[in-house]
């Protein structure tokens, strides 16, 4: 009885339901005034747009301008043109467009009683860039190339007090400078964690555009780790960065600086939607390194290197395309005493993983001077690690340049002809092995191997001589690409080639 009163309900339900929607009388309820909610997707949090101006407050007071200048001679014969011989062309070209004429400068009139004129050193304005306090005594952070050839340096506070700064020391390969003033009790930047930052997240830059001071613009992060500079991973954003903002801080949200403004990709000369920021870690510790002893000493084994491609890492059985390739090895280097050679594929240093080519000189330059490193090297096949001291960071040295012997053989599937290497040129290039190329043609040629070349390794193996070489490339499977290791004068790098079908 339960169950057909049951039943009965759910049925009436369903036809009361009908006729109040579909009724003869055409009403309809809509679904709120039936007392249903209407279906709808889940609503997206609004994202407030940050305000800045407390952060500004906050910061603001630690960004510095700075202000170079140079001293000319002026007033005697053979003064510099500087910024006073620019003034006086522009005052000729003047005169002689609008009265047909010129008129004696300063320069051009004889002194009274004919004696010379003495040249005087004038102090004219260089340059403009930003900076940073780093510490309440006066530390103040800076890329190089705002201070480089300035005879005086000029720092600026918010407040309007001007000091006269020394500079402690700068670095071109990384931009960064520090500089010094006297002060106590100075504001100052608290230093974040370039490591941790994101990209998407807001940060602002403050500096002097166009000598324009304490000037605040803002971006996200868009990317991180660009490979512009030889020796760091820079932070790219889309702040607004314009001439005379270099050296002023790029700073997160927390009020913690994460990069020194640097660069900019421009075809104008002005902001163009991209700039790039030295991270504040790399910052900091050249900073250190520049106190303590005014430059910055970087370590070096000694070899030239090139990006591993897919290709070249198949053929040679690597899982990924990583790590770096030995292109060249400097003769006498540390590399060259422990025994890297051209073509080993260079996957770590002292046990950190080489994602990227760049990646190396970077770890090799932080390095200890003259202590034990461990590079491991893919070398036919295998890994293996080999003991290398680094050295302080010079200018490299130049190996010598062979001769051609050649002596011809028959074309392979790899479009060469080739020969062995005379045992005179072996000694000078100093080489076990390999065979020279005396022809390309085909798929050689395309790649752009050419007579004279040496080729040291086919795949994994080493090439011993003509007759090895030819064999093992005579087995390849043309379904397959081959990594040949070419040598030309001092430089030596894979390069993929696919045999012809027999």
């Amino acid at each position: 009885m339960k169950k057909n009163l049951s039943a009965a309900s759910k049925t009436f339900s369903v036809k009361a339901l009908s006729a109040l929607l579909f009724g003869t009388a055409g009403v309809f309820f809509a679904p709120a005034m039936l007392g249903l909610a209407p279906q709808a997707h889940a609503a997206v949090p609004a994202v407030k747009l940050p305000d800045f101006s407390d952060l500004v407050d906050a910061v603001g007071p630690a960004v510095v301008n700075i202000r170079t200048t140079e001293r000319l001679k002026m007033g005697g014969a053979g003064a510099g043109a500087g910024m006073g011989g620019q003034d006086e062309q522009e005052m000729q070209e003047f005169l002689r467009r609008f009265f047909g004429g010129a008129m004696p400068t300063p320069r051009q009139q004889a002194p009274r009683g004919g004696r010379r004129a003495v040249p005087q050193e004038q102090e004219v304005q260089r340059g403009v860039g930003s900076g940073f306090i780093i510490s309440a005594d006066g530390y103040v952070l800076s890329n190089a190339h705002v201070v480089d050839g300035a005879d005086e340096v000029y720092v600026t506070l918010t407040d309007k007090r001007e000091f006269k700064a020394k500079v402690i020391g700068a670095d071109a390969r990384t931009d960064v400078a520090l500089l010094k003033i006297e002060g106590g009790n100075l504001p100052r930047l608290t230093i974040g964690d370039s490591d941790k930052i994101r990209v998407g997240e807001w940060v602002i830059a403050i500096g002097s555009p166009f000598n324009l001071e304490n000037t605040v613009t803002a971006g996200i992060i868009s990317a991180k780790s660009r490979d512009t500079g030889d020796y760091l991973p820079l932070i790219q954003s889309d702040v607004a960065v314009n001439p005379g903002n270099s050296g002023g801080p790029l700073i997160n949200m927390r009020g913690e600086v994460i990069g020194i403004n640097s660069q900019i990709a421009t075809l104008s000369g002005a902001y163009n939607g991209i700039s790039f920021a030295v991270p504040i870690d790399e910052a900091m510790r050249v900073g250190e390194q520049l106190k303590k002893t005014g430059k910055v000493v970087r370590g070096r084994i000694g070899v030239q290197i090139g990006e591993v491609s897919k290709e070249v890492a198949q053929s040679l059985g690597l899982p990924n395309a990583k790590g770096a390739q030995v292109s060249m090895v400097e003769e006498g280097g540390p590399a060259d005493k422990a025994g890297i050679k051209p073509g080993d594929i260079i996957l770590k240093f002292n046990g950190t993983q080489i994602e990227r080519s760049s990646d190396l000189p970077r770890l090799v330059g932080g390095a200890p001077v003259n202590g034990k490193s461990t590079v491991t090297v893919w070398r036919k096949g295998a890994q293996q690690d080999i003991p290398v001291t680094v050295v302080e960071l010079e200018g490299d040295k130049a190996a010598k340049k062979g001769a051609k012997e050649p002596e011809a053989q028959a074309v392979n599937a790899l479009g060469l002809k080739v020969s062995d290497v005379p045992a005179a040129k072996k000694q000078e290039l100093k080489i076990d092995g390999g065979v020279q190329v005396d022809d390309a043609d085909g798929v050689a040629a395309l790649a752009g191997l050419q007579p004279g070349d040496i080729i040291l390794q086919l795949n994994n193996v080493a090439v011993k001589d003509a007759k090895q070489f030819n064999a093992l490339v005579a087995k390849l499977d043309p379904k397959k690409t081959a990594a040949v290791l070419v040598r030309r004068g001092d430089v030596a790098q894979f390069v993929s080639l696919r045999p012809s079908a027999k």
